[in-house]
């Protein structure tokens, strides 16, 4: 006998609108985040991993890799909830800016805006757009972009 999957948590293509607004749990970025994501992709650049060089820079000490921020800003949305169990692939990235660096110590949120929601030929399935942006402690806008998914549809 099978055990039945429990419901997901997410929301549906149904469930967003546009011009509506999610604030994900915060997250301190750590140096062995950074360290961890060098080891993982193998950019040692110096102005990650590199105290003594990042001294001579405009930073002072080790920076996030920009697809770090990015891989955390999918995490901070998963841990939103919005996703479980109802997203189905990331679609599209556009307009990807890093504005701000992100250092060890920072702490982090994802800001999403439904910019745009689309049904698709699939009725098992929706296409919703959002602008995120990954805001810092103190305001700052870290990270920005456009972000397209394909959501699962209300089940009848």
């Amino acid at each position: 006998m099978s055990t039945p999957s429990p419901a997901p948590r997410g929301l549906y293509f149904e469930d967003f609108s546009v011009d509506q607004e999610f604030v994900s749990p915060a997250r301190t970025v750590t140096l062995t985040d950074i360290v961890n994501f060098a080891c993982l992709s193998g950019d040692f650049n110096e102005v990650h991993t590199n105290f003594e060089y990042c001294k001579t820079t405009q930073f002072g000490s080790p920076i996030a890799h920009g697809p770090l921020v990015y891989a955390i800003m999918g995490g901070l949305q998963y841990a939103s909830g919005i996703n479980d169990g109802t997203l189905l692939a990331l679609l599209q990235i556009t307009d990807w800016k890093m504005l701000n660096v992100v250092q060890h110590g920072d702490t982090i949120r994802l800001h999403s805006r439904v910019l745009a929601k689309k049904e698709t030929s699939k009725q098992d399935r929706g296409v919703v757009t959002f602008r995120r942006q990954c805001i810092k402690q103190d305001g700052v806008v870290a990270q920005e972009m456009t972000a397209t998914l394909l959501y699962r549809r209300r089940p009848n």
